[in-house]
């Protein structure tokens, strides 16, 4: 009974509250590794605490808790927001706050809230902090209430009407532009009820033509034409790089077989032959033109269709026709958008009494452009038109000529290479235009030519008052032949171009001599610098392999050595031949490992064969020599197999396995290092022999 009264007792001094902390009495609380000072809360407003459970602990803790209503109490204050992000989560973590606003209502029904105070404006929890606290002394003593008043009823409204900061009622939709549809000359010209006839059937079609990089070139029409014999439809493939724009495709197909294009999917076209199609050779050459043929017609009637169709075409299409027009004839298979460029391939190939132009450079700079101007440049040509279209390398003067005519409204031309032409060079049509358009502004280019006009007419004058004063003298042939400043302007040419030519042979020989004369000198510090870093690196492998070769040496023989009979080495060597085991010695050689398994092999035999892939055979005598010294065994024979040579090692009959390996030996990795410095060093001095006969030839030719 005493021990029952005593635990009562104990009971009720837990429950008194005397024993119940202080509201203002402070704990000192764990801090998180960045805080620096200690943090001091008061005990309600520490959360309860609990060990870590498990996914399923806690999965059957939180379905206990929402059927019989216990559980962790801060459970939608501090639990997992699963399975929602962004949006959905935030909203989850407001209601769950929600939530645990009522489940406090409900457990303390005595207080009134409208004792609620705020020490935030309406709102303030989608912006500014603020703090939730009731209006008691405990408070009171906390914080100091002002600014605000306002039952907690009218806050609650307000919270629940205000949005999300990320929410608005103006949604913003960016709606994708859609390329406006064109009326195709078949939609235009066909009837609705045939036009959908020759769908159908199009999909149909298993067998079409393809065109290919080269475009719609003439045995491409003729296949279409041969198409249209038997069938009013002919499907039409095509390749790169018509099949990038497939309305400039359907524009040429339509232009040069004379055909309607009814269909179209991804890169296929079905061309329509039309109601009055007659088959036949003669209807083929009258529909086709030649590409020459087209891009005339298209120059010369350019004028009389530019009012007709300027509402058709866009100002960039208007503005580059007026830049290209007078330049040449168009190229028709132009397979990007228009304008149509200037075939390069139909201009004339030579231009009688083309010069090329003068290109002086400022003073004191290179003729050359900078990286910051070139990639000024660049950035300029890429939103301009082709300008022309070039499918050869050579005899481009036509081209030139053209080039000059159009620098002189745009400073930059462009230029396309043809699809599907044979040999095309890029750098050689780059050099052949270099060297025909060195081109100067106009300006200073026409004052050139008047200061080269000026210094002509100079000279004629001079030359006339020569002649006029060489009449007024009589001058022997004494005279003429010793002094040697009469005499014309035009003679002094004449006389001087003679000299000139007697020397131009010996200088060009003297100029093919000292240029070869500096090819070989340049071609000699070459080889010498080359030498020179070979020997530096032949030192350095000498020393790494001088390093290995001391690390390993032979041991000292044991000076009472075992014998055998010759009987018994005969014995000896049939066994080894028989015996299937061995041990194989790959590139590293003999090393402590090599030593360690001929032991190994001891253990259960008395003999042990080493194979060996050297083919010199002082090599394999001095490999078995040091097999035998580091081993301690007797050499029994050495035997050529067609793996290599056999070295068979007897192991004596007191033997006994030494405690420790051999000391004076090299490891795995050394005997590899060792391996490779050889091979390296043999290398090197083969190539520096190489160099040294390479420098001696050319010091010879010098």
């Amino acid at each position: 009974n005493s021990a029952k009264i005593e635990h009562e007792n104990r009971d009720s001094r837990k429950e008194s509250p005397e024993h119940i902390p202080h509201s203002r009495s402070t704990i000192k609380a764990p801090t998180a590794p960045w805080m620096n000072g200690p943090l001091l809360v008061k005990p309600s407003e520490i959360l309860e605490s609990r060990r870590t459970r498990t996914r399923k602990h806690f999965a059957a803790g939180r379905n206990d808790g929402e059927h019989t209503g216990g559980g962790h109490p801060d459970v939608d204050l501090t639990g997992k927001v699963g399975g929602a992000r962004g949006k959905v989560a935030m909203k989850k973590i407001y209601k769950g706050i929600e939530k645990l606003q009522d489940t406090q209502n409900v457990e303390e029904p005595g207080k009134n809230l409208e004792n609620l105070k705020f020490k935030f404006a309406p709102g303030a929890l989608w912006g500014d902090k603020g703090e939730v606290e009731e209006n008691t002394k405990e408070a009171r003593w906390n914080l100091k209430i002002d600014d605000f008043d306002l039952p907690f009823g009218e806050a609650e409204n307000e919270a629940k009407s205000k949005k999300m900061p990320w929410e608005s009622d103006e949604t913003v939709v960016i709606r994708r532009v859609q390329k406006e549809k064109v009326v195709t000359s078949a939609e235009s010209s066909l009837d609705p009820v045939l036009l959908e006839r020759l769908k159908e059937e199009a999909a149909l079609i298993r067998k079409w033509v393809k065109v290919k990089k080269a475009g719609v070139t003439q045995s491409v029409v003729d296949q279409v034409s041969l198409f249209w014999r038997n069938n009013e439809l002919a499907l039409v493939n095509f390749d790169l790089p018509l099949c990038r724009n497939m309305d400039r495709a359907r524009e040429i197909i339509e232009m040069k077989t004379g055909g309607l294009v009814v269909w179209s999917n991804k890169e296929f076209l079905a061309v329509y032959r039309g109601c009055n199609y007659k088959s036949g050779p003669k209807q083929f050459r009258n529909i086709y033109r030649n590409t020459t043929a087209i891009a005339q017609e298209s120059c010369d009637g350019r004028d009389s269709e530019w009012e007709s169709s300027i509402h058709m075409t866009s100002l960039y299409e208007r503005e580059a026709d007026r830049l290209l027009d007078g330049l040449g004839p168009r190229f028709v298979d132009w397979w990007m958008q228009k304008p149509l460029p200037v075939d390069g391939d139909l201009l004339p190939e030579v231009i009688p009494g083309f010069k090329t132009p003068f290109r002086l450079s400022p003073p004191s700079t290179r003729a050359k452009i900078t990286d910051n101007e070139l990639t000024y440049l660049r950035k300029l040509a890429r939103p301009l038109p082709t300008h022309f279209v070039l499918g050869r390398n050579r005899k481009l003067q036509g081209l030139a000529v053209a080039i000059l005519k159009l620098w002189e409204k745009c400073h930059i031309a462009k230029i396309a290479v043809k699809w599907g032409v044979q040999n095309t060079d890029n750098e050689q049509m780059a050099n052949e235009l270099k060297a025909r358009n060195d081109f100067l502004p106009p300006e200073v280019a026409k004052l050139v030519a008047e200061r080269e006009m000026e210094l002509t007419k100079c000279q004629l004058e001079e030359e006339a008052a020569r002649l006029k004063a060489s009449k007024n003298f009589s001058i022997t042939d004494e005279n003429l032949n010793n002094s040697g400043f009469l005499g014309t302007l035009s003679e002094f040419h004449s006389i001087h171009s003679e000299i000139s030519k007697e020397k131009k042979g010996e200088t060009e020989f003297q100029v093919q001599v000292e240029a070869e004369k500096e090819r070989l000198e340049k071609e000699l510090k070459n080889q010498e610098r080359k030498l020179s870093i070979l020997k530096k690196k032949i030192e350095k492998s000498a020393k790494v392999l001088d390093k290995l070769k001391n690390e390993s040496s032979f041991s000292k023989q044991d000076p009472d050595v075992e014998t055998i009979s010759e009987e018994e080495r005969e014995l000896l060597r049939e066994m080894g031949l028989k015996s299937d085991s061995c041990l194989v010695l790959g590139r590293r050689g003999v090393y402590d490992g090599v030593i360690e398994g001929m032991h190994q092999h001891w253990k259960h035999r008395e003999i042990v064969k080493v194979i060996t892939m050297q083919k010199k055979l002082s090599r394999v005598l001095y490999t078995a020599k040091f097999v035998e010294a580091e081993s301690g065994g007797i050499l029994v024979s050495i035997l050529k197999l067609k793996e290599g040579h056999a070295i068979i090692v007897y192991r004596g009959k007191n033997y006994k396995r030494p405690k420790l390996a051999s000391i004076n030996l090299l490891n795995k990795r050394e005997a590899l290092s060792k391996s490779v410095e050889i091979q390296r060093l043999g290398s090197l001095k083969f190539f520096a022999s190489l160099r040294q006969q390479a420098i001696g030839d050319l010091r010879r030719k010098l």
